[in-house]
């Protein structure tokens, strides 16, 4: 009878031993996964170059795989489509989705040139971030260029979809600075990677109120390209008054035309 308990108490000892080691297995296994995932969503949203030294910050890995808070300084910019109201009403949605395609393609291919994140794509209202997960200190230059080189591409795209299709479009671009939160908002089937706060929401309702052809940004913005000596022609207007704020935002206004390319007036940091 003690041979029988002696081989027993051994069994389970082996049993535990080979539980432990499949868990250890299948938490490996999920770590790989998340890791895929983040590494297949970042390639996708960012510059090759950004995503590699995302990829390579450990602390910063952890805390996009988390439901961690990320609290940063960031830039936020939206551009959204001016007429397309009126192009849904007149294309069929079968000729709709190719043009939406065209327009986000070149809106992200502009925004990886200069090291942006997209964070959001809703219709035909894009968001994007600069300096955010990554801190870049010339965030402001980096999101005002961006723009500038989105509304002069833009011209040619609208042209072309007047030829093909008769109809108008323009583009409105919004941008602002401030403090954000960064994470990961949703539920347990379904999150994603945004940001959120009053910086947003100011830089969303500049773009609305952006006319076809036009960059609206906040003073934030004035006072950090004020800081690099830079230029850009930018109209004051009047202050922008906003619900629920006792205050109003003093805002500038940038044309498609700008006078002085920003491109080579900003010194880009590496």
């Amino acid at each position: 009878m003690a041979l029988d308990n002696s081989i027993s108490i051994e069994e389970l000892i082996r049993a535990g031993a080979m539980r432990r080691e499949l868990a250890q297995a299948h938490l490996q296994a999920e770590v790989r996964r998340r890791e895929e995932v983040l590494r297949r969503a970042v390639r996708r949203y960012v510059s090759p170059q950004l995503a590699e030294k995302i990829l390579e910050d450990v602390q910063l890995r952890e805390t996009l795989l988390s439901a961690d808070d990320l609290r940063t300084h960031a830039v936020v910019l939206f551009a959204d489509l001016r007429g397309f109201t009126g192009l849904s009403e007149r294309l069929e949605p079968r000729q709709v989705v190719p043009l939406l395609n065209e327009y986000f393609s070149l809106l992200t291919e502009i925004t990886l040139r200069h090291d942006g994140t997209v964070f959001h794509m809703a219709g035909d209202c894009l968001m994007l971030g600069f300096g955010v997960p990554l801190e870049q200190p010339d965030s402001p230059g980096r999101a005002v260029r961006a723009a500038q080189e989105m509304l002069g591409s833009f011209g040619p795209l609208a042209t072309s979809w007047m030829s093909r299709y008769g109809v108008e479009a323009g583009l409105g671009i919004g941008i602002n600075e401030g403090d954000v939160v960064a994470g990961n908002i949703g539920s347990s089937s379904y999150m994603s990677y945004t940001l959120i706060g009053d910086t947003v929401n100011v830089a969303a309702r500049l773009c609305q109120r952006a006319r076809a052809g036009e960059m609206l940004f906040s003073e934030a913005i004035k006072h950090s390209l004020d800081a690099l000596g830079v230029d850009v022609g930018a109209t004051p207007l009047p202050p922008m008054q906003l619900r629920g704020r006792s205050r109003s935002i003093d805002i500038f206004c940038v044309p498609a035309a700008a006078p002085r390319p920003l491109v080579a007036e900003i010194p880009v940091a590496v």
